[in-house]
């Protein structure tokens, strides 16, 4: 996990009070103070021993468990934890390496128990975790704990910062956590990344309480516990720079190089942009080489990836050549949702006038509970009613049927409660014939 900061605005200057004289400015703030570890660097725990010394530790200890793991985004394939740190009441931070256990942590899975689980974005960690057999039970999420509370940046450093006064290192945030042995100043960060989220947990639910949202969040975190990674369909069109390419033989040229490169990645658990970058890829399909020499030559296909693979480079481009023209990838993919926003106005101008009465609505709504709008309620749920509402416009039944359909796309009760009676409205409202508006002169050619 990173303690940098996810989302949000830069903060702004200060506001002048008047207080200081002229020709005088006020003195700086004294400098946050660093966050320190409360009992000193921790070791790794890469024994049967020493595990079985963490998991004693931690059964008998009470209450949450502030929980992180940290992966090696940017420079392994996989997205497996490489190291995982606990920390609950008195029994001190634990620092633990899976790989020495096979990821297999079925001891200390017993251990945890039906714990609460304290968690800064959940959903980065939680698959990592389940891959080496660690399941929540419930789930305290600061992060999102931040965004019900409307604060504007609640990445974990600066929530630390603003709620415990202290401030936190950032300097690891993108380590390859695959490296063995771990520097200490690595696992000196990673430790403090568990070391006040019991503290700040317990300040955001206070804080929730009083707002009236602590609900809300229950239902949120709740959500959490069934989370899955999106799987993507034609991951391959995620490349940068596809758009460049013209025809659809190109695309099957970059399908099949990314295919290819995709293969040789996860067999050498390395991020595919370290075999050839994606610049490379589009640049191939493009140029599409005829031999080993021309492939080498375009644009970007250098380094080792490049050359060692060459053979089965081309070899994915000889097989995208010879694909029949009636199975060439499409331009693009049919989404089993409704079409972009933009078109609807031509496409179906009852639902368009729907969707722009329920976003201005959703927007209002969300500002006033100091909420971002995607968390009151998840775009996409919006569209998606809006497109195809239910038939009825008899307003009791249509809140009954709207309720179901948000509740089928996943929305939880109190983002339905709150946003349900706009929905209705606009579903209402937008079957009614627009005013006319008389004909007039436009404002640029009024005359003063």
């Amino acid at each position: 996990m990173t303690s940098d900061d996810a989302t949000g605005t830069e903060p702004t200057e200060p506001v002048p009070t008047g207080e200081e004289t002229e020709g005088e400015t006020a003195p700086p703030p004294p400098p946050v103070p660093l966050l320190t570890l409360s009992g000193g660097i921790p070791d790794v725990v890469d024994t049967p021993s020493r595990l079985e010394e963490a998991c004693a530790a931690l059964a008998a200890a009470t209450g949450p468990i502030a929980l992180d793991a940290e992966r090696a985004s940017g420079y392994r394939y996989s997205q497996r934890a490489y190291l995982i740190q606990l920390r609950r009441g008195d029994s001190g931070t634990w620092l633990i390496d899976p790989i020495a256990f096979n990821s297999d942590l079925p001891t200390l899975a017993e251990a945890m128990g039906d714990a609460e689980w304290i968690l800064h974005a959940a959903t980065q960690d939680l698959p990592c975790l389940r891959e080496v057999g660690l399941e929540p039970t419930t789930i305290f999420d600061t992060e999102l704990a931040g965004r019900l509370l409307g604060m504007p940046r609640v990445g974990l450093a600066t929530l630390v910062e603003e709620v415990v006064g202290l401030r936190m290192r950032k300097e690891h945030s993108a380590a390859d956590w695959s490296k063995r042995p771990l520097p200490t100043p690595w696992l000196e960060y990673a430790a403090l990344d568990v070391e006040v989220l019991a503290e700040l947990r317990d300040h955001m639910q206070s804080e929730l309480v009083k707002a009236g949202k602590w609900e809300w969040a229950q239902q949120e975190f709740t959500h959490l516990l069934d989370f899955q990674p999106t799987v993507r369909v034609d991951a391959w069109r995620r490349t940068a720079g596809l758009h460049k390419l013209r025809g659809r033989r190109a695309l099957a040229v970059a399908r099949a190089l990314w295919e290819t490169r995709d293969e040789i990645a996860r067999t050498r658990d390395v991020t595919p942009g370290r075999v050839v970058p994606d610049a490379a890829l589009v640049a191939a399909a493009a140029a599409m080489p005829a031999n080993r020499n021309a492939l080498l030559a375009t644009r970007g296909f250098n380094g080792r990836g490049a050359e060692r693979y060459a053979n089965r480079w081309m070899d994915a481009i000889a097989t995208a050549m010879q694909i029949p023209e009636e199975e060439l990838p499409p331009r693009t993919l049919r989404g089993d949702g409704p079409p972009p926003v933009k078109a609807w106005a031509d496409r179906d101008p009852v639902a368009d006038r729907r969707y722009k009465v329920a976003r201005d609505a959703t927007l209002s709504i969300a500002a006033e509970h100091h909420l971002p709008v995607e968390n009151l309620i998840t775009p996409d749920h919006v569209r998606r009613a809006m497109w195809t509402p239910p038939a009825t416009r008899d307003p009791q039944l249509l809140a009954q049927q709207l309720r179901r359909q948000l509740s089928g796309y996943g929305a939880r009760r109190w983002q339905v409660d709150l946003v349900l009676d706009a929905l209705v409205e606009a579903t209402v409202l937008a079957d009614q014939e627009p005013p006319v508006v008389p004909d007039g002169p436009d404002d640029e050619s009024t005359e003063a």
